[in-house]
C-alpha cells in the first residue's frame, strides 16, 4: 500500500511518501524551485518521491491533504465577519483567493498530479501529532502540537497508543503562542514565518526587563492554557501585522525597521518574549503529563522548533524522553497526513521509527561528477576515504570553512550533515569567519555544536548516551569547556547540540572522528550550507554555485576533493571589459 501526503497553500510546501507504512522518500518543495518557504504545490517534491519508489501517481493507493480547507475557511469567514468592516480589505483579498483556488484544492491537486484519485484531508493538528507519534520510538506517549493556527486549533494535547491517539484537549484561534511568537518576530523587525530562531539567538543578550509587560499581553493559566488580551493584536482584522499601536505603546517603541541597529530594547524585548513562551510550554507539558500519567512525550508544531523551550520541557515538566521529528513545521504535516491515513485511519500497525532525516534526492558520483566537468572545476579525486577524512579534517583544523555535501539531502529545517558547512569549534574566529564569508547574516546568531554521540557528555550537560540527533535541544556546554569550544557555545553558555552515531550518520561521524583524532576534540561547528535568504543546497550545481560565490574555501562533494575556484567564462569575459572600458582601451 502507497500513501502520498502533501503540505502546501501556506508555507513550507512538502511531499512525504509512505509504502507499507514505512517512510520512502520526503522533501520541501523549496529545496528544488530554490523559492526559500515556498507554498504553491510541490510538484517537484512530489516528482522526486515519486520516482525515489519507482512509481508512478497511478501505482498510489491514497493521497492526503494535511488540512481541511473547508473548516480553515469557515474560521476566515467568521473572523471576517466578526470585525466587520475593519476587516474589509482582508474580504477583498482572501474571498477571491478562496473561491478561485482554496475551495477546490482537491480538484486543483488531482489536476496538478493528473490522476482521478480522491483526495483525503487530515485535520491540521492531527497531521503535526501523527508526524510526531507515529514515527515515534514510543509505543504509546503523551503528544503536543503548538503552531500558528491551522483550522481554528492553535494547540493540542493527547495521547497515542499503538496506532491510535486521541486528542483530549485544544486552545482555539486567536488565543496562540505561535502567533504570540510571531508577533515578538514582527515586532523586532524579523519575518514571521522565517526568522522566529533569530529571537532565540538574540534572547541571550538580553534581560527580562518586559516579562511583566508580557503579561499583560497573555495570561497565562496554571495548566499552560493562555488568553491573549486582543486589545494588542491585529489577528483578527489586518492580513498583514499581528500586532497593533496599543502593543507599541505598551512597550514604548515602534516596530523596528528590518536591519536597522539593534539595541538593548530589542535584545531585552527577546530575552523577555522567549521566556514567556518558556514558561508557556513547561506549564502545559508538565500539565500534560500529570493528566496523562505518560512518561514519553512527542512534540510538532512550529513552535516544536522552539529549541531552548524544548530543552527546558525535558528537563522540568516530568517526561522521562521527548521526541521531536526534524520537520516539526508544516512541510512535516506531509509526513503526518501520509502517517496517518496508512496507521490510524486504516488501521495498520506501526512498523517504522524515524531514526534520522534523510528522505531527500542524492546524486551518484557520475552525476557530481558531471557537474563539476561541466562546470570546468578543478578537482581531486580521492577514492580512499580514510585519505578524504584526513585531508578535510585537517583543513578544519587549518581554520578552513569547508562545504560539506554527502548523500541523500535533509529533511526539515536544520542541515545535519549531509548539506553542511563545517569549521573549527575551537577558535572563536570562526563564528565570525563564516558570516562574514559565507553566511553574510547576523553576528548574534550562534553556531550548531555536532559531536560523537558517545562523547556528548563530556562537552554538553546532558546524560552520558543521550541522543539529540535533530539540533532541536539547547543543553549547557560544561563550563571547563567553554574555552575548549567557544565558537559554539551561545552568550549564555548553551549550544545547540547535534549528537552524531555511526549508525545513522556513516562519513559524517567518521569525519568528526577524524578531526577529534587529529585535535583531542570530536566536535565541528556544523551551519546549513546556502547563503542568507536561499534554501539549502539541493543539487551538486546548488553546491558548486554556492562553493564559487561565497568565501567556502573547499568542497568536498562525495568523493571529490574541490579547493581551487574558477569563475565562469562570462563572468570572467565580463570582467575583462571592465578593466578594458576603465583603461580607456575598449571604444564603445
Amino acid at each position: 500500500m502507497i500513501v502520498l501526503g502533501l503540505s502546501c497553500y501556506y508555507h513550507d510546501a512538502g511531499a512525504a511518501l509512505v509504502r507499507d507504512g514505512v517512510l520512502v522518500a520526503a522533501a520541501e518543495e523549496e529545496r528544488f524551485n530554490r523559492k526559500k518557504h515556498y507554498h504553491g504545490f510541490p510538484q517537484q517534491a512530489v516528482a522526486y518521491c515519486l520516482k525515489e519508489a519507482g512509481i508512478t501517481i497511478d501505482q498510489v493507493d491514497h493521497i492526503g491533504f494535511y488540512e481541511k480547507p473547508l473548516v480553515k475557511f469557515n474560521r476566515i469567514l467568521e473572523t471576517i465577519l466578526a470585525y466587520w468592516p475593519r476587516t474589509y480589505f482582508s474580504w477583498l483579498k482572501a474571498i477571491p483567493l478562496w473561491m478561485s483556488q482554496r475551495l477546490r484544492i482537491g480538484p486543483e491537486i488531482q489536476m496538478k498530479l493528473g490522476t482521478d484519485k480522491d483526495i483525503l484531508y487530515c485535520q491540521h493538528h492531527l497531521s503535526h501529532a501523527a508526524s510526531a507519534f507515529l514515527v515515534s520510538p514510543f509505543e504509546e506517549a503523551a503528544i503536543l502540537t503548538a503552531d500558528g493556527v491551522g483550522e481554528w486549533t492553535t494547540t493540542s494535547w493527547g495521547v497515542g497508543r499503538g496506532s491510535d491517539m486521541e486528542m483530549l484537549k485544544e486552545i482555539r484561534f486567536p488565543h496562540s503562542v505561535g502567533l504570540l511568537f510571531s508577533a515578538i518576530t514582527a515586532y523586532l523587525g524579523f519575518r514571521v514565518n522565517d526568522a522566529e530562531w533569530k529571537v532565540m539567538g538574540l534572547a541571550p543578550y538580553g534581560k527580562p526587563t518586559y516579562v511583566d509587560r508580557f503579561r499583560e499581553v497573555v495570561d497565562i493559566k496554571d495548566d499552560g492554557s493562555i488568553r491573549l488580551d486582543l486589545r494588542y493584536f491585529a489577528l483578527g482584522y489586518s492580513t498583514t501585522r499581528t500586532f497593533n499601536a496599543r502593543w507599541e505603546r505598551l512597550f514604548g517603541q515602534p516596530q523596528r525597521t528590518s536591519e536597522s541597529e539593534l539595541t538593548d530594547f530589542h535584545r531585552d524585548i527577546a530575552h523577555s518574549g522567549q521566556k514567556i513562551v518558556e514558561e508557556i510550554m513547561v506549564k502545559m507539558a508538565a500539565h500534560i503529563q500529570r493528566e496523562t500519567g505518560m512518561k514519553n512525550l512527542c512534540m510538532a508544531g512550529g513552535v516544536g522548533l522552539n529549541c531552548v523551550a524544548n530543552w527546558r520541557i525535558l528537563k522540568e515538566a516530568g517526561f522521562d524522553d521527548i521526541f521531536i521529528q526534524p520537520a516539526a513545521g508544516d512541510s512535516g504535516g506531509a509526513l503526518g497526513t501520509a502517517f496517518y491515513i496508512y496507521n490510524a485511519a486504516l488501521k495498520n500497525p506501526r512498523v517504522f521509527t524515524m531514526q534520522h532525516a534523510f528522505w531527500g534526492p542524492s546524486f551518484d558520483d557520475d552525476a557530481i561528477k558531471a557537474t563539476l566537468e561541466e562546470a570546468d572545476a578543478s578537482f581531486e579525486t580521492i577514492r580512499d576515504e580514510e585519505e578524504l577524512l584526513r585531508r578535510t579534517a585537517a583543513m578544519i583544523a587549518d581554520g578552513k570553512v569547508i562545504g560539506w555535501y554527502q548523500g541523500r539531502l535533509e529533511f526539515g529545517p536544520r542541515a545535519l550533515g549531509a548539506r553542511s558547512l563545517l569549521a573549527d569549534p575551537r577558535k572563536p574566529e570562526s563564528k565570525d569567519i563564516i558570516n562574514a564569508k559565507v553566511k553574510f547574516r547576523e553576528a548574534f546568531r550562534p553556531f550548531a555544536p555536532a559531536v560523537l554521540k558517545e562523547r556528548a557528555h563530556e562537552f554538553f550537560d546532558m546524560p552520558e548516551g543521550m541522543e539529540a540527533p535533530y539540533m532541536l535541544l539547547v543543553p549547557k556546554v560544561r563550563e571547563e569547556m567553554r574555552d575548549v569550544i567557544p565558537a559554539v557555545t551561545h552568550e549564555d553558555g548553551t549550544g545547540r547540540v547535534q549528537t552524531v552515531t555511526e549508525d545513522q550518520h556513516g562519513r559524517y561521524y567518521r569525519l568528526i572522528r577524524a578531526f577529534g583524532e587529529l585535535t583531542g576534540v570530536p566536535v565541528v561547528i556544523n551551519t546549513s550550507f546556502n547563503v542568507r535568504g536561499e534554501p539549502i543546497v539541493c543539487t551538486p550545481q546548488d553546491a558548486y554555485n554556492t562553493f564559487v560565490n561565497t568565501g567556502i574555501d573547499a568542497l568536498v562533494i562525495g568523493d571529490h576533493l574541490v579547493v581551487q575556484k574558477r569563475l565562469p567564462v562570462d563572468y570572467e569575459a565580463g570582467m575583462r571589459r571592465s578593466v578594458a572600458l576603465e583603461s580607456g582601451s575598449l571604444m564603445e
